[in-house]
């Protein structure tokens, strides 16, 4: 058996008298963690009586993560954040680790075998089966790599993921049957593929949404395909003659009957419209792609510009880049970035559409607008901030970690990453990689293109080897003194993208917050009844007034005190910077309170989360999280009389283990 290792005897004399009761307090301090037994017995010269309970004593502390998120431009040499190890830890349960990537947008590869398995064949879906992959492919050849040695090691792109890279690939599935390293495979996937749309194309030139008697041709399916098969092209994919040509004059007649409406309009002459559209503006980008401009839409769709939703004004600003619209184009650009939120603190940027977004039309989409913008910003200027922000944007907003929301927003999405990719250098890395920890080297790793997917890129420090105090962490990057590229200046710069986590059990007497992506606002508020009424219908229609339960919230600072009975609202405020799937949040509740509600399950709250009410902790699961501000709220009474800690707030996702937040602690008393 274990010894206890501290024992306090308490007595104290009283007189009951019969039938009666009397209470006795004794007002004890948490020592040390474990498990407290009490035992009480009432003894008197005649009868005795005893008992025994055991109650679990946590320790006042916790697991917890800071993270820290940073970029070295390519005009740049190092980075720098400082971190505080604190003194009151568990050191054995300390880590440091720090990733880092001279591309984020290589990751792209990771979606690849989501869009080959996709189950369902219509027209779309058969183009984004092979296009993606082959234009991936093309950039990996073009890199001088052996695909089928890269295919054997493969090292996370993505610096903001931690964990065991292969562990982690097996969990998403990543790799299993990526056939962007099978050379044979996607000749064969092309084939297919080709073959189908041409199978699927309507007699007409154009393409419907399957194939088969009674389709029809569709504009916006129809410009999908011919886009598709332009880019094909440009990666050197053999299109059957006549097939793209059919469906381009099938886009230049669709595209006279609007112009044709947009004329009618003065008059009302039937068919016509006022505004040229979002559709339009996609049909124009193609056929100006297949060097096939109409003046006449140009001018409409410049006119009704601010009509154009925002994904349509970045397909208008592709079309007006190819026909050196240097004027328009700016004028499209300053009317894009009005929309753009920039995140100085995880280094990410986005189009925050209008709130009178069309979400459930195509153009409404927010990832294939922010890809498309990406795009545009490729071609005006790579090497602009903005872009890489826009890549960690689209990668944190990954579904799964690995793919978007369906085949088409995940095929737009690598597109335009493979082209910020050549445009910007990031497929041609050539840099000496140093890491150092107060001064003193730590790390050096070489990365090339042969070594892009199998470098180490991570450093990490565990233990009592990480010393408590105060420590500053710095990567530097110079270009090798030769480069590994054929034909390649050694000196030309590549960015460096890192991110460091700190992980220790702290014993600290205030616990104080921590996040990146994700932050927790915990507020405790007292509730107080209040007496109000309404006005409700009664059983004849007749005015009836009504109680109702109304309470005023009054929030309770660190150290407040509170009486024995009073009724609290704890509420959760969550600010995530990106959409999030399968998270936890766990809030510890500090011994004296009590649950009002004590039945697990779903219980109607803003987030629809599945709720656990448990002996120590009330924990949500919440099954979607999206970018912006929400709240979770549960009900405590306070009931036993003492001074008590509740431990932060914790939030996790259960499928990313980067993915860490934590509230400040608080501390409550409660009197009687």
């Amino acid at each position: 058996a274990v010894r206890p290792t501290h024992i306090v005897r308490l007595a104290k004399r009283l007189k009951v008298k019969a039938g009666g009761e009397e209470r006795v307090d004794w007002r004890v301090a948490v020592i040390d963690e474990g498990e407290a037994i009490v035992r009480m017995s009432a003894l008197s010269d005649e009868e005795s009586d005893a008992m025994e309970m055991k109650f679990p004593v946590y320790v006042h502390g916790m697991l917890k993560t800071e993270s820290w998120s940073g970029v070295i431009r390519p005009d740049k040499n190092s980075g720098k954040l400082t971190i505080n190890v604190p003194k009151e830890r568990r050191a054995n349960q300390s880590r440091l680790e720090v990733r880092y990537s001279p591309t984020l947008a290589g990751a792209m590869v990771d979606a690849l075998p989501y869009l080959v398995d996709y189950p369902y064949g219509c027209t779309e879906q058969t183009l984004n089966r092979f296009l993606p992959t082959v234009v991936t492919q093309r950039i990996l050849r073009n890199m001088g790599l052996d695909l089928k040695a890269i295919q054997q090691k493969r090292t996370n792109l993505n610096a903001q993921e931690i964990g065991d890279d292969v562990e982690r690939a097996k969990g998403w599935k990543r790799f299993d049957r990526n056939p962007v390293f099978d050379e044979a495979e996607v000749t064969t996937m092309v084939k297919s593929g080709l073959e189908r749309l041409t199978e699927m194309q309507v007699s007409d030139g154009g393409w419907g949404w399957f194939s088969g008697w009674g389709e029809h041709s569709y504009p916006h399916t129809t410009a999908v395909v011919v886009h598709g098969l332009q880019i094909a092209r440009e990666n050197d994919v053999a299109i059957v003659p006549g097939m793209m040509e059919r469906g381009v004059e099938w886009l230049k007649r669709y595209q006279a009957g609007e112009v044709a409406k947009l004329k009618n309009f003065p008059t009302r002459i039937d068919p016509w419209k006022e505004h040229a559209d979002a559709l339009d503006a996609f049909v124009y980008m193609v056929l100006v792609d297949a060097d096939h401009a109409n003046a006449d839409m140009l001018e409409f769709l410049y006119r009704d510009r601010t009509h154009l939703p925002v994904y349509a004004k970045a397909l208008f600003g592709l079309a007006l880049h190819k026909q050196k619209q240097a004027d328009k184009l700016a004028m499209i650009l300053k009317n894009i970035e009005q929309f753009l939120v920039q995140d100085d603190e995880n280094q990410t940027a986005y189009l925050k559409l209008p709130e009178n977004n069309y979400w459930w039309s195509w153009y409404g989409s927010d990832i294939e607008a922010n890809a498309y913008y990406l795009k545009l910003l490729s071609r005006v200027d790579a090497k602009d901030e903005r872009a890489s922000r826009l890549v960690k944007y689209l990668l944190n907003n990954r579904k799964h970690a690995t793919y978007w929301n369906s085949t088409r927003d995940s095929s737009i999405c690598i597109e335009a990453m493979a082209e910020y990719l050549k445009a910007s250098g990031e497929d041609k890395p050539n840099l000496l990689v140093e890491v150092l920890i107060d001064g003193e080297l730590k790390q050096t790793v070489e990365i090339t293109p042969e070594t892009l997917f199998g470098f180490n890129n991570k450093f990490v420090i565990e233990g009592e080897a990480l010393t408590a105090g105060e420590h500053v962490i710095e990567l530097r990057k110079r270009p090798l003194d030769e480069s590994k590229i054929e034909n390649q200046k050694s000196k030309i710069e590549n960015p460096l993208y890192f991110n460091a986590y700190l992980t220790n059990f702290t014993l600290e007497d205030f616990i104080t917050k921590a996040g990146l992506e994700v932050k927790v606002n915990r507020k405790y508020y007292k509730l107080t009844a209040v007496e109000k009424k309404v006005n409700v219908s009664g059983s004849r229609g007749q005015v009836v007034s009504q109680k109702v339960e109304k309470y005023e919230r009054t929030e309770l600072a660190n150290l407040d005190k509170l009486k024995s009975g009073d009724l609290v609202e704890v509420e959760l405020e969550i600010d995530s910077k990106n959409d999030y799937e399968y998270l936890l949040f766990e809030d510890p509740k500090a011994s004296g309170f009590e649950p009002v509600e004590v039945r697990s399950g779903y219980n109607g709250n803003e987030m629809g989360a599945y709720v656990e009410f448990r002996d120590e902790r009330v924990a949500f699961f919440v099954r979607a999280l999206a970018r912006g501000q929400h709240s979770l709220s549960y009900r405590l009474r306070a009931e036993i009389p003492g001074k008590f800690s509740a431990l932060p707030t914790k939030a996790s996702a259960m499928y990313a283990p980067e993915l860490k937040a934590n509230s400040d602690e608080i501390k409550l008393a409660i009197e009687d």
